[in-house]
């Protein structure tokens, strides 16, 4: 029986179908969990993806009334009890609001960092990037069957992507290994120029200390289909239908997850 995946959708939720696609897609199954199901009912999984959108409009900061939602109760004691919790664009400006990561010295009870408005000018942006991994595979459930230094490509599509917390903060982010994915060109160099929103350490993801929790920007569901991408394998692929809309790309995070559950049967 493939293992179940809770995809946690807010009031303002708006990415929860392609996140649950890709989901299905890597093997698993995937149910959408509403902010009104029963806490018990909410529980009852292997693992959780809070998707993108805008949770409760955004107010106050991206994800930070979210973050405080009755629903994330579940996805604390998951993370707590070591079950993979991912979080994407939106999501993942929840678990940094909610603390649950980088929650260094074990900290999850208040935020330490945040996703702030993208620089220089705070506006919303929506453009093609590439993902690059910044830690050995092995220290994140999600990357553990990745080759060192893989890269993705995905969609940044937000106003407040820029990774943002004190100097210390962001020293021990990154000695401590927290630094999941920077921003790369399509060669998989981080270069200055790749990175779309002025996210300090080039910081596309972020992980907890157990890596266990992802929190990730940009969107790979949004790149997870050849159909989806914006680039040569697109265009090699123009007339091949079964090519076309073959699963590739970001969809590999998703297997990732897949096989780190199985791993756990």
């Amino acid at each position: 029986m493939s293992k179940r995946v809770g995809i946690v959708v807010f009031p303002g939720t708006n990415s929860e179908e392609e996140t649950q696609r890709a989901c299905v897609a890597a093997g698993l199954q995937a149910d959408l969990v509403h902010w009104s199901w029963d806490l018990a009912r909410a529980s009852a999984f292997d693992a959780y993806v809070v998707p993108g959108g805008f949770a409760y409009e955004d107010r106050v900061r991206a994800g930070a009334i979210a973050a405080h939602d009755r629903l994330m109760q579940p996805v604390r004691e998951a993370a707590a009890a070591g079950k993979p919790v991912l979080g994407i664009c939106n999501g993942a400006q929840v678990l940094l609001e909610a603390g649950l990561v980088p929650a260094l010295d074990g900290h999850t009870d208040r935020p330490q960092a945040a996703f702030a408005r993208n620089a220089p000018l705070g506006k919303y942006r929506s453009t093609h990037v590439w993902i690059k991994l910044a830690l050995p595979p092995a220290n994140c459930v999600f990357t553990a069957s990745f080759e060192a230094h893989a890269f993705l490509p995905a969609w940044a599509s937000h106003g407040e992507g820029r990774l943002a917390a004190t100097d210390a903060v962001l020293e021990r982010i990154g000695r401590e290994s927290r630094l999941a994915f920077v921003y790369c060109d399509a060669n998989g160099n981080a270069l200055p120029e790749a990175i779309p929103n002025g996210s300090a350490l080039g910081a596309a993801g972020l992980i907890n200390e157990r890596g266990n929790v992802l929190a990730l920007m940009p969107h790979p569901e949004r790149d997870a289909w050849t159909f989806m991408h914006s680039g040569p394998a697109r265009e090699a692929a123009r007339g091949d239908t079964p090519a076309m809309l073959a699963p590739s790309g970001g969809i590999e995070l998703f297997r990732g997850l897949a096989r780190a559950l199985e791993g756990e049967s």
